[in-house]
């Protein structure tokens, strides 16, 4: 399982948590489980895995109520001597209690709190951690939104991905990526994105880099996009017999999962915005159970 450190102001407002303690100022993230600690509290510590980030709800809430303030005390501190637990989030605006943040201060961990109901905050965490850890890999390329689409365009450098890109900003579609696509499978989806540091930047050749958020504004850019379609552009070769009818279908794999891949030749005079266009139009309607080729293999057959 990888590990994910992810800034406190930065987690707090993925998951519109309150910070009440910023403790060793990061959450190690290494486990997609969430735990609810009222077995540990009871004095059950089998099976515990500090990884995990831990809920505090109304349950957990009221059971140390129950105590009192030594027996607290000696509760929480057995928690927190187990390890470095990643952080605690209170749910449903419950009050952290004096003797759980002298505790959570001695063990450096963060403390949050939430408005929503404990299952609320579990279900995002879920949500959250599954994206946040899932495996990924990064692809030299660029991921655009055509149509609805995410269409990757990849190729050697040089062959003019940028250039095709910044022709379909153009004519009103979206850049995810350029460049690197930071690509993670979440379930069975793959999704794409930009890396942070090169977000919304372009590098063109003979001009330079360019920010096009910026350029063209919000509606030009997408933060992330799952990735349905694999477009190679390649220099044209005589010696190379193109697929002509589309009854071919390969396939690029990613991570365990394949998808769809056109190999698109490119030479003066082709308009390769227009025909990345009609493969994202193409490739919806195969999606929804047209085929052009297959139609008109049958018709051939028929007659």
């Amino acid at each position: 399982m990888p590990v994910e450190k992810v800034m406190l102001d930065k987690f707090a407002f993925d998951l519109n948590l309150e910070m009440l303690y910023a403790g060793r100022g990061v959450v190690t993230l290494s486990s997609m489980s969430v735990d609810r600690p009222g077995l540990r509290l009871a004095g059950f510590f089998n099976y515990f895995d500090t990884q995990r980030i831990m809920v505090i709800g109304l349950t957990e809430h009221e059971y140390l109520r129950s105590f009192s303030e030594d027996e607290r005390r000696e509760k929480i501190q057995k928690l927190f001597a187990c390890g470095e637990i990643p952080c605690v989030i209170f749910a449903r605006d419950l009050p952290v209690m004096p003797e759980f943040m002298e505790c959570a201060r001695r063990a450096g961990c963060p403390i949050f709190r939430s408005s929503r109901m404990t299952t609320s905050v579990m279900s995002d965490l879920f949500v959250y951690l599954n994206r946040v850890l899932a495996p990924s890999t990064t692809v030299h390329g660029v991921l655009l939104d055509v149509f609805g689409v995410g269409v990757m365009l990849t190729g050697n450098s040089g062959v003019g991905k940028s250039e095709t890109a910044m022709e379909l900003i153009k004519r009103g579609h979206r850049l995810v990526a350029d460049d690197s696509v930071l690509i993670k499978r979440v379930e069975n989806d793959l999704i794409g994105t930009a890396p942070e540091r090169i977000r919304y930047f372009m590098e063109l050749r003979g001009i330079g880099i360019i920010n096009v958020k910026n350029m063209y504004g919000a509606g030009s850019v997408l933060w992330e996009k799952q990735v349905e379609f694999v477009m190679e552009m390649e220099p044209w070769r005589r010696d190379k017999e193109y697929d002509r009818i589309g009854g071919e279908e390969n396939m690029e794999e990613y991570l365990g999962l394949k998808i769809p891949k056109l190999t698109i030749p490119v030479s003066p005079g082709r308009n390769l915005a227009i025909l990345i266009e009609v493969a994202a139009r193409n490739h919806r309607l195969k999606s929804m159970g047209y085929d052009a080729a297959q139609e008109l293999i049958q018709r051939t057959i028929g007659r």
